[in-house]
């Protein structure tokens, strides 16, 4: 069953990265020649990309996802409100300070303490983690949180340094990576399982949505205790290769910094079930050799796709950045970065977690194709801009402040479940993919032109978790639309839908 499992899994992988490969191949050999270094651990990277992401996608939906579900459903079942959030909080604490991508961006900004800047996120997650148990469990509107949630992130913005207010929303795009998202996503699943309202389904949505903003607000809060004079960061540095040998040799030094980081990463929340399992679950013997097994698939996907991109993606994506804005027609690098932007939100690992769980609780009625593709518009766009800033020197709020405000004016016209998946969406799509290639790509290109990497360049992440959220809920507005038969679309809560359950109203 499980070879038949990965061979499914790695067919996805490949059609996932082939593209990303291919584009970069057409520029090394037309436009931007990179070196023959960076073009070896590229491919080498690009391979242990595809492995990576078959054992992790498979190791996710047999592991992390019936972890979350069986611990929010038995939680919720206690009644024990403080119990539920103090768990809540514990677990959201604890699985961000495991996260991967997070450590990444704590490399990158220097001026702070990593562990100052972790554990402040990690409590930002946590909090809004709380925040979104408390709406499950109350049946309170997500667009109500949000709305709130942004305008306290907002109103924070005009005391921030300016060095900081993209690093600050970068934050809330690596926090909710390939850890984060199928544990989180299934705990809702599980804690809204107790409801039995018929909008409970659409509530296990949003999470991830209020988790990203939690990290938000706790880095621009923590720039003000820090006041620092600016946020610098660290260079990628482009290795140099003489041979085969010296290939091998530069993945294998990298592998037990990830076996560590991983183990890390995944020994607190396997012992932390472990333990739950002892004193309250009880789970069949079946079911615990299908979630080990489970886990062990985890751990290598994550080991082997964190080396592969880390070691092999970041340096060509910093190079090839670098050399296509070093050309007379600097221009060239937004469309080559829209189109590598269009194809590498695939390769995300959590995207797949995202497409399973909406086709699911959904019956079908939005098709992860449907959901991948309007992403990968998304992201298309929004590395445009970002590069587009990067070429021009814009603040990242020229961008940032108009587009969550059209996001959130979407969504008193949109249903409920877009709304929720667009959100959700956002954290998904900026994941180690985006912090290890598309982040250099735009340093790279930042350093070309001459321009400050701090302000001009970060953001990108930022950028990639906004646009999602118009995207989808566009997709949602077209749903609506089509529904009254091409009509003007009224708000939700005053046209005749509003009394119509979300998946009643997309079967239209």
């Amino acid at each position: 069953m499980y070879r038949t499992k990965l061979m499914e899994k790695l067919d996805e992988a490949i059609a996932a990265t082939l593209p990303v490969v291919a584009i970069v191949l057409i520029l090394s050999l037309t436009i931007a020649p990179v070196t023959t270094s960076v073009l070896l651990a590229f491919l080498f990277g690009g391979f242990m990309l595809i492995v990576g992401n078959m054992f992790f996608t498979l190791g996710a939906e047999l592991s992390m996802e019936p972890m979350g579900q069986h611990m929010g459903a038995r939680i919720t079942k206690t009644r024990n409100l403080p119990l539920i959030l103090l768990i809540g909080f514990f677990l959201g604490f604890l699985i961000t300070v495991s996260e991967p991508d997070l450590q990444v961006l704590a490399n990158q900004v220097q001026s702070i303490p990593n562990n100052a800047l972790i554990f402040s996120i990690a409590g930002g997650v946590g909090l809004f983690l709380v925040l979104a148990l408390l709406r499950i469990l109350l049946g309170v509107r997500l667009r109500t949180m949000l709305i709130a949630s942004y305008a306290l992130l907002f109103l924070l913005t005009l005391f921030t340094p300016s060095d900081f207010l993209a690093v600050a929303f970068d934050s809330g795009g690596v926090t909710t990576g390939p850890m984060t998202v199928p544990f989180i996503m299934a705990f809702g699943i599980g804690i809204s399982a107790i409801r039995s309202d018929r909008h409970a389904a659409d509530d296990s949505f949003g999470l991830i949505s209020l988790c990203s903003v939690g990290p938000i607000i706790a880095v621009l809060i923590l720039s003000l205790i820090y006041r620092p004079d600016s946020a610098d960061y660290t260079e990628t540095v482009v290795p140099t290769i003489a041979h085969s040998i010296e290939l091998r040799e530069l993945f294998l030094e990298a592998f037990p910094t990830y076996l560590h980081e991983i183990a890390s990463a995944l020994l607190p929340i396997a012992a932390f079930f472990g333990v739950f399992q002892i004193v309250s679950l009880h789970l069949g013997k079946n079911t615990l050799i299908r979630i080990g097994i489970g886990l062990i698939y985890t751990y290598v996907g994550l080991v082997v796709f964190l080396t592969g991109v880390n070691v092999g993606f970041m340096p060509a994506g910093s190079y090839l950045g670098q050399t296509l804005a070093e050309l007379p027609y600097r221009w060239i690098v937004i469309p080559v970065g829209m189109l590598i932007g269009y194809y590498i939100v695939k390769a995300e690992p959590a995207v797949y977690v995202l497409m399973r769980q909406v086709e699911e609780l959904t019956n079908g009625a939005v098709s992860g194709a449907l959901l991948q593709r309007t992403l990968s518009i998304g992201v298309c766009i929004s590395i445009g801009l970002a590069l587009f800033r990067v070429l021009t020197g814009l603040p990242v709020m020229y961008f940032l402040l108009p587009g969550y405000a059209l996001a959130i004016a979407l969504t008193f016209f949109v249903p409920d479940i877009f709304t929720a998946i667009a959100f959700d969406s956002g954290g998904v799509a900026s994941g180690p993919m985006t912090a290890t290639f598309l982040l250099p790509f735009a340093t790279g290109a930042c350093v070309a032109v001459g321009g400050n990497v701090v302000t001009d360049a970060f953001g990108v992440v930022s950028m990639v978790a906004m646009t999602p959220l118009i995207a989808i809920q566009l997709l949602g507005l077209a749903y609506r639309l089509k529904a009254r038969g091409g009509g003007v679309a009224a708000p939700v809560e005053e046209d005749e839908f509003a009394a119509l359950d979300n998946y009643a109203i997309i079967e239209l």
